[in-house]
């Protein structure tokens, strides 16, 4: 039986992995900030809760204390959008901050946390829920706060690989798609639950041999960051 851990599954892409990784027969742990945003997730047989806010590093302690079983895959999901602007024109700087605190900080913390029960897995695997708004290679100038927080994350993702390969544990960092999220869009290209399969399928077939690679959610591999 695999375990599977996904940060921010109260919606979305986050969500909708929390529902085909339990339809495929695994155990899933679901993280959110507060009891009432698991939904009917709660109470469904495989589904393990864990509220916390993946910034805070006493609440993830206490989290991993509670825990205290291997997890197989750890799949960093929960993100936000921060505030609208250009390099430009952007003037909210303390959301700035807070965007690259949850999108970037946010992982690594939650990979550090729960690197032990990791290390437990005969198998671990961290995926990090990144975009391609955070490539080198897209000169854009708009919503620069999620753009440098993806940026930012992929080096971590990197990093981590990196750090981790001799303990085994692979690392993939990957663009879900544009998906048709509230953060997406609704004239977005795909649902929620065509980038959750794609996914757990990615999920599933990461070895160490493909560690620290930057992968679409179909699975095709990108050759840029």
């Amino acid at each position: 039986m695999t375990t599977i851990l996904i940060t921010g599954v109260s919606r979305g892409i986050g969500r909708a992995m929390a529902e085909e990784a339990l339809a495929r027969g695994h155990d899933v742990i679901g993280t959110a900030r507060s009891d009432g945003d698991f939904g009917d997730l709660k109470g469904r047989d495989g589904f393990t809760p864990l509220v916390l806010d993946v910034t805070h590093r006493d609440g993830l302690a206490r989290a991993v204390g509670a825990l205290g079983q291997p997890v197989d895959i750890l799949i960093n999901n929960a993100g936000i959008m921060g505030p609208k602007g250009s390099a430009l024109s952007l003037d909210d700087m303390d959301g700035f901050l807070q965007t690259l605190q949850v999108n970037a900080l946010g992982p690594l913390m939650v990979t550090q946390a729960f690197l032990p029960a990791l290390r437990k897995s005969e198998r671990g695997r961290v995926l990090i829920v990144s975009s391609q708004m955070g490539s080198m290679h897209y000169a854009k100038a708009d919503n620069i706060a999620y753009r440098s927080s993806k940026t930012a994350v992929n080096k971590i993702g990197q990093a981590l690989a990196t750090e981790l390969r001799d303990d085994g544990i692979a690392v993939a960092n990957l663009h879900p798609g544009w998906v048709r999220t509230d953060m997406g869009g609704s004239s977005a290209d795909i649902s929620p639950e065509e980038s959750a399969k794609g996914i757990l399928d990615l999920a599933q077939r990461l070895t160490i041999d493909k560690t620290g690679r930057f992968w679409n959610w179909d699975g095709s591999e990108r050759e840029s960051w």
